[in-house]
């Protein structure tokens, strides 16, 4: 069942929406703020983003910047800002396609159908990431031990975490955009979050947590996935 996350401080559009496309077999699930959009996508990511860019804490293209920084989802605007710089704005950021306000049912969801068409199977395959001697899939969100072909389980925020890290291999990755695209930019300067959440991960996938091979600390900077 294809999930889509839509994202409106509207409740008349989110009731309206949420009862249509669940009578079309969708699976929805709703967030009124920007903050709210990143943490739900992270801890279970939708299929679809169909977003309005007036939010109250963040501007859409801050969310939608913030989603492009580890997924390739769709993302359809649904927005009352008709101009053309509003527009180029959030299409150069991520956005799929833009939908103005005040729309019709049957052309947003005439636009969902579309770009899942466009999209769906174009994406390639992710390959299986090695962490020690564990397989992590990104496609199935899976990480399965070499030994004894067990399954690690991993809350929601650690696969948010680890996934962030794993879709940049080698490459650092601040504490400031971690805590921005994992729990929301309200919570920038929380870094004791981040050092719970590695050093959880280190205990479930390092072959010795004391001394990590793959997922390194940049003291003072951020964390990188090292293959």
């Amino acid at each position: 069942m294809t999930r889509i996350l839509v994202v409106d401080d509207e409740p008349q559009i989110l009731r309206a929406l949420r009862i249509n496309l669940r009578a079309r077999g969708y699976d929805v699930q709703v967030a009124e703020t920007g903050a709210a959009a990143l943490k739900t996508a992270a801890g279970h990511p939708p299929d679809l983003v169909v977003l309005d860019l007036g939010l109250p804490d963040l501007d859409g293209v801050e969310v939608i910047r913030g989603l492009r920084g580890w997924t390739t989802v769709p993302i359809i605007v649904l927005s009352g800002r008709a101009g053309s710089e509003d527009k180029v704005s959030a299409l150069d950021a991520g956005a799929d396609d833009y939908v103005t306000k005040p729309f019709g049912v049957d052309e947003l969801l005439a636009r969902i159908r579309a770009v899942t068409r466009r999209l769906g199977g174009a994406a390639p395959a992710e390959p299986a990431l090695r962490i020690g001697r564990h397989t992590v899939d990104l496609a199935d969100r899976t990480v399965s031990r070499d030994d004894d072909g067990g399954e690690v389980k991993l809350t929601p925020t650690q696969w948010a975490v680890l996934e962030k890290l794993l879709r940049n291999p080698g490459k650092l990755v601040s504490q400031r955009q971690l805590l921005h695209d994992v729990w929301g930019p309200e919570y920038q300067h929380e870094t004791n979050y981040l050092r719970q959440y590695m050093a959880q991960l280190r205990r479930k996938l390092e072959d010795d947590p004391a001394r990590p091979r793959h997922l390194l600390t940049e003291p003072g900077m951020g964390y990188r996935y090292r293959p």
